[in-house]
């Protein structure tokens, strides 16, 4: 379950679901019961008489769903000294529930091909689910059983501390955060925001499943929580559904919300080594929250920093420092604005300190542009269409606006935006940015480091005697739905079409909003490509492309994709996504900058030095490191993939040898283009052609596919990490087959059984379930035209390294001794077959499968293809491919963190 709110390290993943931290005050009186329809009748909202908040928004793309349920309960609402008391019932919400064990839950997300999760923030709880549209009831019922009878046993709470405690083991470790969350502490002193909802070893031993029933009674009411249905399915009869299942349970009280009480802020400094590459300068300051009618002039101001033609950006572009951000985490009554500047290893942190506080001074006197503040609203407005290309960022959309930000739909939200005048965020920077009330964080990147406190002893024993079967008697109301697997209704109908010069051009029209995306690979192989001594050309090239092209320069090209709200990306992987109305300029732009890029001799400058600083520190870092051992254990000495950029290679490089790798290897008979979007086909055509059309392909095509290699012998490396509490640990294979082998499917079908299905497989149920040993343990496949690879990894306590290793191996030769059983190989067949509407459920989804697809010169409906290969295998054929392919006496090991007791 994930549980870290936005912390500097961890935005993407919540931000992934169009989510972010925020809060709203518990409702003690429950409405009287309401419904209410869109005019396009694809939304509803409703009311139920108890007092749970209901929309339901009909989305047609795929045939799936997605539900999410948010409790307005966080660690905001913990009691004092319990920090982490909703964070732990999160994950006591995946145990045992009246008529539903932990295990059923499991079984059920895998046998739907659903995908599943839940977060903890300050200020609320969400759980969500992704599965196919037919699967519905089986969600609603899942989640109304929650709602009502989740168990909260002490016996599950000792099962499931071990494992949330492996959770925090890994978050401490991390510098970064523990200084977000010191000036946490500062900005909010006194208030519920003080405290970061994650929790600590000591707040969860003195934890009991009495507290945990409390919280749950307290703030688990149907009144105070909020459900968001997103997918294919019709408004009225999910209504009616939803009605039959939660309106029966009983409306309940919930305690006050604790009024937020703002103490004055002094400032203070934050400073702490940390075992990345890079270090950093963050100014930290207290903003405006989601209800705050500031709130979107304080987004407004954020982008305006975090835009490419901002002062702020400047300071990477000139080569002042590695790099910049901007962020903003909102609460529902404040926030935390995060500024950030990156520097080299060993580089002048005061400096970085000074040129920031310059761009802020800058800002605080003369005002923000007024063409930034027009582009950053422009691109909050289109951000709404955007939002439409997938259920889950529709549905986060809409729980945002009515949960946490207290509105009744997203075009409320969009309409706040449209009113920001440019008075009103020069008027939120100096309310909020003054450098008297500010927290300032220095990171610097050190190899030595200190273990966090409270770190040592986490994790289970092996008394837990948890449920680990996988193979559990469903509850009727989901045993005959389960029951029957069929192959899934395919919704994609390409058109392909290769152009005259050999680009390869895929089309899907999409009418679900009104904007197109464009996404684009030149096949390469910097390894095979790039000439001796010239490691790092291919990484350095695609730092320009930022630069605009010979027609516009940076700050040109970078006004020109603002005018048109469009983001862009150039390099091998290039891409833009734009309004519909724009399409045809959108594409003009990606091609001027593909084509054409500007490789300016002073940007070749500055980026040159930034890669080469940054590569010092990096490969000082553990995490390279790790993966650089992992590679040195998989591959041949002298394999051209162990090739690596250094500092050297890179300070020798030239502007002229950056050119003659783009002439060389960027080539318009080894690109792909996908178009995904309210466009036809020939409308499509049309425009590629006009803009991408004269392109033309010089000299011999080169190999881009490296030569096969056997499987490499056992090996095991420990890196060493002195911030770590918890050790990283993975393990590998070289696999002697390619991606267009047949018996991939049933090393597939056999992994999701082993490791690849999360709570429905082997080593979950083993090594954190019954055990407790690790907070996730998995295996996966990477699968490749010439070269495969197999894996497993985890984290645990270092003491507890040797018994999962153990646990791993065992059940690898488990897999090849014994035939899976029948019931496990049908979990695995329906985990593939039915999550197939799930993997092309967005524009972003469908466009990327496409475009991985057709350049791999797989088929355009490989999911279909890899099915019936699924519903046709047997446990023995999976047993052979285990026993042909797999060798565990060949893993090589690499672990990350202290030094396992023992190996």
């Amino acid at each position: 379950m994930m549980s870290r709110p936005l912390k500097t390290l961890a935005w993407s993943v919540m931000l992934s679901l169009g989510l972010v931290a925020a809060s709203i005050p518990a409702r003690a009186d429950a409405p009287a019961a309401s419904q209410a329809v869109a005019g396009d009748g694809k939304v509803l909202h409703a009311t139920l008489d108890n007092g749970l908040r209901v929309v339901i928004v009909r989305e047609t793309l795929s045939p799936m769903v997605t539900t999410q349920i948010t409790y307005l309960a966080g660690g905001y609402h913990t009691p004092d000294g319990f920090p982490g008391t909703a964070h732990a019932l999160e994950h006591m919400m995946f145990r045992d529930s009246q008529g539903m064990s932990g295990a059923q839950l499991d079984e059920m997300t895998g046998k739907m091909g659903a995908e599943n999760n839940a977060f903890t923030t300050n200020d609320a709880t969400q759980f969500y689910f992704v599965a196919p549209s037919n699967y519905l009831d089986i969600l609603l019922h899942i989640e109304s059983t929650r709602m009502e009878g989740a168990l909260l046993t002490q016996k599950n709470w000792d099962s499931e501390r071990g494992a949330i405690e492996q959770e925090v083991s890994r978050d401490i470790s991390d510098p970064g955060y523990l200084a977000f969350q010191k000036a946490e502490r500062i900005l909010y002193a006194g208030t519920g925001y003080a405290e970061d909802a994650l929790g600590t070893r000591p707040s969860f031993d003195k934890t009991t499943a009495q507290d945990l029933q409390a919280f749950y009674k307290n703030w688990y009411a149907p009144n105070n929580a909020l459900l968001v249905i997103v997918g294919d399915v019709d408004p009225h009869s999910t209504l009616a559904k939803v009605r039959d299942l939660f309106g029966k349970i009983p409306e309940r009280k919930t305690p006050e919300r604790a009024p937020l009480k703002l103490q004055p802020v002094k400032p203070e400094t934050i400073a702490a080594n940390t075992p990345q590459g890079t270090g950093s300068v963050q100014f930290l300051y207290r903003m405006p929250g989601m209800k705050d009618n500031d709130n979107a002039a304080a987004q407004i101001l954020l982008d305006v920093l975090n835009n490419a033609r901002s002062s702020l950006s400047a300071l990477a572009v000139q080569g002042k420092v590695l790099s910049s951000d901007a962020q903003l985490q909102p609460f529902s009554y404040g926030g935390v604005g995060l500024i950030e500047v990156g520097f080299p290893k060993g580089g002048d942190a005061k400096q970085a300190q000074t040129d920031l506080d310059g761009v802020i001074n800058d800002l605080l006197k003369n005002g923000v542009p007024a063409d930034l503040v027009e582009a950053s609203k422009r691109s909050e407005i289109a951000q709404a269409e955007f939002n439409k290309n997938s259920a889950v960022t529709l549905a986060s959309a809409w729980s945002q606006a009515i949960a946490w930000m207290g509105l009744n739909s997203p075009d409320e939200a969009e309409q706040q935006f449209r009113n920001v005048t440019v008075d009103d965020v020069n008027r939120v920077a100096r309310e909020y940015l003054k450098p008297d009330q500010r927290v300032t964080v220095v990171l610097t990147s050190d190899n030595n480091g200190q273990r966090p406190p409270d770190s040592a002893g986490f994790g289970g024993s092996e008394s837990f005697a948890g449920n680990d079967k996988l193979d559990q008697p469903l509850p009727a109301w989901a045993a005959e739905k389960l029951s029957k697997l069929e192959i899934p209704r395919w919704t994609l109908a390409p058109v392909q079409m290769t152009l005259s010069n050999g680009i390869r051009l895929i089309v899907q029209p999409e009418t679900i909003s009104k904007t197109v995306s464009v996404v684009g690979h030149i096949d390469n192989n910097p390894k095979l490509h790039e000439p001796a001594g010239q490691e790092g050309a291919a990484r350095l090239l695609s730092t320009l492309f930022d630069y605009g092209s010979t027609t516009l320069d940076r700050d040109a090209f970078h006004k020109a994709l603002d005018d048109i709200s469009a983001t862009e990306s150039g390099g091998t992987d290039f891409g833009v996504d734009v309004l519909s109305d724009q399409f045809d300029r959108g594409v003009q732009l990606l091609a001027d900058n593909e084509l054409h890029p500007a490789l300016p001799q002073q940007g070749f400058s500055v980026q040159q030095e930034t890669l080469s600083r940054t590569l010092a520190g990096e490969m000082q870092s553990p995490q390279y490191k790790m993966m650089k051992a992992l590679r040195e254990g998989l591959l041949p000495k002298g394999d051209p993939d162990l090739r690596l950029a250094t500092p050297d290679t890179v300070n020798k490089l030239t502007l002229q040898d950056i050119k003659d790798y783009y002439a060389k290897t960027y080539r318009p008979d080894l690109t792909t283009i996908v178009v995904v979007g309210n466009v036809t086909p020939d409308q499509a055509k049309a425009t590629v052609e006009r803009y991408f059309g004269q392109w033309k392909a010089e000299g011999p095509r080169p190999n881009v596919i490296s030569k096969p290699v056997p499987t490499n012998p056992a090996g095991y490396t420990v890196i060493e990490n002195p911030y770590a509490s918890q050790d990283q640990v993975l393990m590998g294979q070289m696999i002697e087959l390619n991606m267009h082998d047949p018996d991939r499917y049933a090393l597939q079908l056999g992994n999701d059984v082993l490791g690849g299905n999360g709570f429905a497989s082997r080593l979950m149920a083993d090594i954190r379930v019954k055990h407790g040993y690790a907070y996730g343990a998995g295996s996966g496949l990477h699968f490749d035209r010439s070269r495969s690879i197999f894996f497993v990894q985890y984290g645990s306590d270092p003491d507890k390294v040797a018994a999962v290793d153990g646990l791993v191996r065992q059940n690898l030769i488990d897999m090849q001794t014994t035939p899976v059983k029948e019931d496990e190989l049908t979990n695995a067949r329906q985990y593939e077959i039915r999550s197939i509407p799930v993997g092309v459920a967005s524009i972003s989804s469908i466009a990327r499968s496409l475009l991985t697809w057709a350049w791999h010169d797989e088929p355009l409906d490989q999911p279909m293809v890899a099915a019936k290969h699924y519903l046709e295998l047997t446990p023995e054929q999976v047993q052979a491919a285990f026993k042909k392919y797999l060798k565990p006496q060949s893993l090589m090991q690499v672990v990350q963190g202290p030094p396992p007791a023992k190996h």
